[in-house]
């Protein structure tokens, strides 16, 4: 199996689309640093800013990582050879879903750290107190929020096992979908009673807000067996099953 993770770690770099995928990640913290720079007021120079900053291109890039992962092997015509050296898919499949999350993870720390340095250099420069307003546990819940969105990149490309058509529909699932469910809530009292239960992008949200009640826990659960497990269970047995040509 670690054979397999580091296989798999690589390529995820290999490729021109994968290398420059991971090197977004640095740029996109670097300019949104230089954006709050830019615009942003001086009472609005805080590490929270930055913070928001720098996540928000992020948590769009992380599911792109864990779409490609899987799909490259249908795309670039590698699965006959990887699923012929490595009979057992699942096992692959879990090293792409663990370098995945791994790379995840660094890439927020990687914003954290850019973000800090942008805190405390902008601060300087505009003569303003530095500001630390994200405790641990918040950039935890942070942390958390992304790595589900990855997960959920992850489970497209497994259903889907095609490039186009999974970032097609993560594109889908993270932006028509939220307003429809909004647009539900504002005119049907039922799914404004019990649509945090079944809609998963409403029910995470409060992950990025650093504050999480028992029930919201509970409803984050619940919609994520609906959104997220159910149908990466039905990805992996396709996956398994399916003929690879």
């Amino acid at each position: 199996m670690r054979r397999i993770l580091s296989v798999e770690l690589r390529k995820m770099f290999d490729t021109r689309s994968g290398f420059w995928l991971m090197t977004s990640i640095g740029v996109t913290a670097v300019l949104a640093t230089a954006a709050v720079t830019v615009f942003a007021p001086d009472e609005a120079l805080d590490y929270e800013t930055f913070a928001s900053a720098i996540g928000f291109p992020i948590a769009v890039i992380l599911p792109m990582i864990a779409i490609l992962s899987v799909t490259s092997e249908w795309s670039q015509r590698t699965g006959l050879t990887t699923f012929t050296l490595v009979p057992r898919r699942g096992r692959v499949i879990a090293a792409k879903a663990v370098c995945a999350v791994g790379i995840g993870v660094a890439s927020m720390l990687v914003a954290a750290a850019v973000g800090a340095v942008g805190n405390v250099v902008d601060t300087a420069i505009a003569g303003v107190e530095t500001t630390w307003n994200v405790s641990w546990e918040e950039f935890g819940l942070i942390v958390l929020a992304n790595v589900l969105g990855l997960l959920i990149g992850l489970m497209l490309g497994v259903v889907t096992r095609s490039s186009a058509g999974a970032i097609v529909a993560c594109f889908v699932y993270s932006l028509p979908l939220p307003t429809v469910s909004s647009a539900l809530a504002s005119t049907q009292e039922w799914w404004r009673d019990n649509g945090p239960w079944l809609d998963f992008n409403y029910a995470s949200s409060g992950l990025f807000t650093g504050h999480m009640t028992s029930e919201q826990w509970a409803q984050m659960c619940t919609s994520g067996l609906v959104w997220l497990v159910l149908p990466l269970a039905v990805g992996l047995h396709l996956v398994l099953r399916s003929e690879v040509k």
